[in-house]
């Protein structure tokens, strides 16, 4: 049986259902899971020896707190993180979140009107990690991300996104070409309709999905081995002749 891909709808309400009463999830712990595979993947794309300086993009919801708890995750794991927020989240929990990568001396880069710091550390980045836009995004992309995305683009660094690559619709995919064109996609819970397309290096991640609630929404989701967070996609090509589940 074929793994499903997710609307923006169905995204939403399975991650109500992760925090409401049956899911019992925090949205803390579902930022701390879901960056810390995304740390992963990128760690496995990426080898600290060939590319330890990541330039770490956050936007200012949910994806920009995957980020910040990645960042974190990836200075454990021995990389030269840099934080880049051009609009800072301003919920409690982002602040905590910075707070925690400031506490291991993970810089950020100050907050400023113009993209000159961007450029700056773009020129000493190896990769970027792109969480930015969430599934929740609808074009058109909007001040002051209009100016970053195209710099993250021309860089010609490789881009690790989170979830969808920021510009993408998230059943559309990059219609509208404004779009990031990631070279690794880390997908969480399951990936979205929008991502059909993608021809990179594609990981799931997101192993707190309970089976009973994967089994309602006909998930499909491919077995995570030993004690990974992520499982590269297609699974099955991973697998030989095995079949889906």
């Amino acid at each position: 049986m074929s793994m499903r891909y997710l609307t923006a709808k169905l995204a939403q309400q399975i991650d109500e259902e992760l925090m409401n009463s049956v899911g019992a999830f925090s949205l803390d712990q579902l930022m701390e899971l879901a960056g810390l595979a995304c740390a992963q993947a990128l760690a496995t794309a990426y080898k600290k020896e060939s590319h330890p300086r990541v330039l770490v993009c956050c936007g200012p919801g949910n994806q920009g707190g995957d980020g910040l708890v990645a960042a974190r995750h990836l200075g454990m794991f021995g990389y030269k993180p840099t934080i880049y927020m051009p609009k800072p989240g301003s919920k409690d929990i982002y602040k905590r979140l910075q707070k925690q990568c400031d506490n291991m001396a993970i810089s950020t880069l100050p907050p400023s009107d113009t993209t000159a710091d961007l450029e700056q550390a773009l020129l000493s980045t190896d990769v970027i990690l792109d969480a930015i836009f969430g599934f929740s995004f609808k074009p058109p992309v909007r001040v002051p991300f209009d100016a970053v995305l195209p710099l993250l683009t021309a860089s010609k660094k490789p881009i690790v996104s989170v979830d969808i690559p920021s510009g993408w619709d998230v059943e559309a995919g990059n219609a509208s070409g404004v779009g990031l064109d990631p070279n690794v996609l880390i997908s969480l819970t399951a990936p979205k309709e929008g991502v059909r397309a993608f021809k990179g290096r594609h990981f799931l991640g997101g192993r707190f999905v309970p089976r009973a609630l994967e089994e309602r929404f006909q998930l499909n989701l491919p077995p995570y081995h030993g004690f990974d967070q992520i499982v590269e996609l297609p699974w099955e090509d991973l697998q030989g002749s095995a079949q889906r589940l």
